[in-house]
């Protein structure tokens, strides 16, 4: 076999010295044609940062917008029933557990379910017709939370109803504006923004309930509660790496899009999210969703009438001794919302296609509870609690499977609106939900008990 020679010196960059032996004298200068490797190390040490920082905000931000929505919704017994007692908007509330009477609150949680809900269902349906303003939507969202908080917690009836308000306007905003912003984003965080979301039900929950437990008033926890989008507004300014400044109104153009792309893509093919749709084409699109929107707005439509419409009629006097009415009704909620959480929070180990099943499950539940609501044969409180569980879970997986769908289903240039479109779905079922629920829980109330 024919031996060669060393290559001669002219083969090298003209700034390295050779020795005696042949051998390059000193290491390559950086940036050199020999320091690739450090440089691509550097990469991706840089990449793997910024994975982090926005799989991490995601999660915080899909906590903090949702945390004031869970909690208006654990404290609404409490607020119907201070309300009532004070007599300012509802009269006086029975509470008694004798055997004639079913403890019902005279308007059901449901009332506190729709001004929870209806701001947001009504933001959502126009949100993906106005220009994406990304900032300024967050900014809103953030001081209308704030702004929700301490209007419940310092006000009496009228006042209280509008801090519910602002905080439903604030969390359908920030929800129709993040889940569209994901779209720009190459790193999979509608994944972190679901089960940030899910975290949001079972800390949300938790918090109230336990300081509450704690002895604290619900006036001071809900005040105490302003923090939370304090933290919303810090992660999303200096956490998150923004793929590009979507602040100004008018839309980028594809080619700024793909520039602002560049810090989060090494493929200059990928998809990209496309933002020129006019308002015909984007009302071409709306049809399609139906197969993710109407088996979403069922779920939530299923669970919520159980959540607001049942839930507060379900009682285990035997218990009462450690848990009584209002504690039930709270860990009720701080269960189902542990179920939303592991169901959220599962997209990368389990990814279910099927959701018209989940939808029709979600019924059955609503059989289950009504029943359970007017005769009371359930013969232990922690079998309800499994089957509370059970629902979290199915409405949950129905909410990250869908939008996963979307995601991956819809083409690059439609991805954005659709996510915005399908967001308000499961605001469309809340909001049926609370209609229905107030004339469904009155019902049972007049029916005589028996237990």
């Amino acid at each position: 076999m024919q031996n060669y020679p060393f290559p001669s010196t002219h083969c090298l960059p003209e700034d390295l010295e050779m020795d005696s032996n042949g051998s390059p004298e000193s290491s390559p200068e950086p940036g050199s044609p020999l320091s690739v490797e450090p440089l691509e190390s550097e990469a991706r040490t840089e990449k793997r940062a910024r994975l982090w920082r926005n799989l991490t905000g995601f999660w915080i931000l899909g906590l903090c917008n949702n945390y004031g929505y869970v909690v208006m919704l654990s404290a609404a017994h409490d607020i119907l029933s201070a309300q009532g007692a004070a007599g300012d908007c509802y009269g006086e509330v029975s509470n008694s557990t004798t055997p004639n009477e079913r403890g019902c609150n005279l308007v059901s949680t449901g009332a506190i379910l729709l001004a929870d809900i209806i701001p947001s269902v009504i933001v959502k349906f126009i949100a993906p017709f106005l220009p994406f303003c990304v900032y300024i939507r967050i900014g809103i969202s953030v001081l209308l939370q704030a702004g929700g908080f301490v209007l419940v917690a310092l006000s009496s009836c009228e006042g209280a109803i509008i801090g519910v308000i602002c905080v439903s306007f604030a969390a359908g905003l920030g929800e129709a504006t993040f889940l569209a912003y994901t779209t720009y984003f190459k790193e999979k965080v509608i994944s972190t923004w679901s089960s940030g979301t899910g975290g949001a039900g079972v800390i949300g929950a938790v918090s109230y309930a336990g300081l509450l437990a704690a002895g604290l008033s619900s006036s001071t926890t809900l005040l105490i509660m302003v923090v939370i989008p304090a933290l919303e507004a810090v992660v999303f300014m200096f956490l998150l790496k923004h793929p590009g400044k979507l602040g100004v109104c008018n839309a980028p153009t594809e080619e700024e899009l793909r520039s602002m792309m560049k810090n989060v893509s090494t493929e200059p093919d990928d998809p990209m999210t496309s933002v020129k749709l006019t308002l015909r084409e984007k009302f071409k699109i709306i049809p399609g969703l139906m197969k993710y929107m109407i088996p979403l707005v069922l779920v939530y439509f299923f669970e919520y009438f159980i959540n607001q419409g049942i839930y507060e009629l379900i009682y285990f006097p035997d218990i009462s001794h450690w848990l009584d009415r209002q504690s039930q009704y709270r860990w009720l909620q701080v269960d189902y919302q542990v179920g939303v959480f592991l169901s959220r929070s599962s997209l990368h180990l389990f990814q279910f296609k099927w959701l018209w099943l989940l939808a029709f499950l979600q019924g059955v539940n609503v059989i289950f509870f009504t029943l359970e609501a007017v005769y009371y044969f359930t013969p232990s409180i922690w079998i309800i609690f499994a089957l509370v569980l059970w629902e979290g879970l199915l409405g949950g997986g129905s909410y990250v499977n869908t939008f996963h769908r979307v995601s991956q289903e819809a083409p690059p240039d439609r991805k954005e609106f659709s996510v915005g479109v399908v967001c308000m779905s499961d605001s469309f079922g809340i909001a049926f939900a609370g209609i229905l629920s107030i004339p469904a829980h009155n019902a049972l109330c007049s029916l005589p008990l028996e237990m």
